[in-house]
């Protein structure tokens, strides 16, 4: 993180994880969750107590699923504690349902991929729609046994006023918030800038903690795009391509023949780009065998002047622009709401964790995006994405049934006379947003 977000009587405080020479990803993470839950508990327990000591009291300690220990030391000093689940009420049931009996069903599941399973609360799922941590192939498993650890502790501890904080809200998932009888779950977003949502506070225009730093280049570039013209592509903070399937990315890109926003970290060695100026390096070879050098430009014409490709940027920013009019995306959660929020379609193309069951509910629950279809070794190949940007945005002659403007800009015709489902979801979010602060100034909450 570049600069931790600054808000008004927002202040930082930190407790050791064990790691304080350094920590480095090829750790086992088992022994670093076993680690930082042994290190942790008892620095979070002294950071506390240290606050208390300067008449500074913690009233309530919020956690999320990665650090469920955390709600047993808010239990040893009588304080109040409460999970904020970042990802979709829909995965907080799944995982629920699996380790409350569901479990051996669904591994039987994952051995027929045809195969469908029905949880209460839930759309019919097939293998490929669950979360990676329940598959066979899972190489996290710590991961599962952390989300088992957190949810044993809540049906534990469950009362009638046991809570779980959801970012998502009630109309987007009603089967799913009270799926889990144990528990209240209350939906609280989606955590989006009021500036990008419902206009009540445009100072609040930002999330903070940039992963890299970002240019303001292509907003000038946005602007210079036909409405609802532009392809954004975007894999999230985590996530990094082989160079083969970034070639295939851009072979669709380019067929399908409109302008391009690709964000590219500098930590994805797929590819080799000026991260200074943001242009493609086309003199590249792409026969190399070294994928850290290598990039997958074959011929500086063949971009057309019409791809950009930036190192970060703001993505509410770019999916609020008129200009902007799909989101090829891995289907993060963060990313799926913006993208539900903003009015843009979506190309779906999951990597793992909970993207895989987001994508399934954008396909066939909200409808508000295709799912791409990967070939026999997992590659998105550059037709299939060609074919589903144009299912989305449609042919040169038209925008596309489901391509629409941003909640900012409601008064854009719909296209075909149709009000898609993309149209009114970020319509719904803006009602919902609105009555909650109506309630608030009502003195409800």
């Amino acid at each position: 993180m570049l600069k931790p977000p600054s808000l008004p009587r927002l202040s930082y405080a930190t407790f050791s994880d064990g790691y304080d020479d350094g920590f480095s990803l090829q750790l086992d993470q088992a022994h670093y969750m076993a680690q930082i839950k042994q290190v942790g508990s008892r620095t979070l327990s002294d950071l506390v107590q240290s606050l208390a000591r300067d008449d500074r009291h913690v009233t309530c300690i919020i956690y999320n699923f990665l650090l469920p220990w955390a709600a047993d030391v808010a239990g040893e000093l009588a304080i109040p504690s409460v999970v904020l689940w970042i990802q979709p009420a829909s995965l907080f049931a799944i995982y629920s349902h699996y380790f409350n009996g569901y479990d051996s069903i669904i591994n039987t599941l994952n051995k027929d991929p045809s195969s469908t399973i029905e949880l209460p609360g839930l759309p019919l799922l097939a293998p490929k729609d669950l979360p990676s941590f329940l598959l066979p192939s899972n190489a996290f498993p710590s991961s599962l046994a952390v989300l088992g650890e957190l949810i044993g502790s809540l049906d534990t501890k469950a009362r009638p006023e046991t809570r779980v904080l959801v970012n998502t809200f009630d109309a987007l998932e009603p089967d799913a918030l009270t799926a889990v009888d144990s528990l209240k779950l209350i939906g609280i977003g989606p955590l989006v800038p009021s500036a990008f949502l419902d206009t009540t506070d445009e100072s609040d225009n930002t999330y903070g903690g940039d992963l890299v730093n970002k240019e303001k280049d292509y907003v000038e570039w946005l602007g210079s795009k036909p409405k609802r013209s532009v392809v954004y592509v975007s894999f999230g903070s985590l996530s990094t391509l082989p160079k083969r399937q970034m070639e295939e990315i851009y072979k669709g890109l380019v067929e399908i023949g409109r302008p391009f926003l690709w964000v590219i970290r500098p930590d994805d060695k797929g590819s080799k780009t000026d991260t200074k100026s943001g242009t493609i390096d086309a003199k590249t070879d792409m026969d190399t065998d070294t994928e850290t050098e290598s990039g997958f430009w074959k011929d500086e014409s063949e971009m057309g002047g019409e791809g950009l490709i930036v190192p970060w940027c703001s993505q509410v920013e770019v999916l609020a622009h008129p200009s902007t009019g799909c989101f090829v995306t891995h289907c993060g959660w963060n990313s799926t709401s913006e993208s539900l929020a903003m009015g843009v379609p979506m190309v779906c193309f999951p990597q793992w964790s909970d993207q895989t069951t987001n994508a399934k509910l954008v396909e066939d629950v909200w409808k508000t995006g295709v799912r791409v279809k990967v070939n026999e070794d997992g590659v998105l190949e550059g037709g299939e994405l060609k074919r589903c940007l144009e299912e989305v945005m449609g042919g040169e002659e038209d925008f596309g049934i489901w391509t629409l403007g941003t909640v900012g800009h409601q008064q854009n015709e719909l296209n075909h006379n149709q009000r898609s489902p993309v149209k009114l979801w970020s319509l719904i979010i803006l009602s919902a947003c609105s009555i909650y602060h109506c309630g608030r100034q009502g003195g409800h909450t």
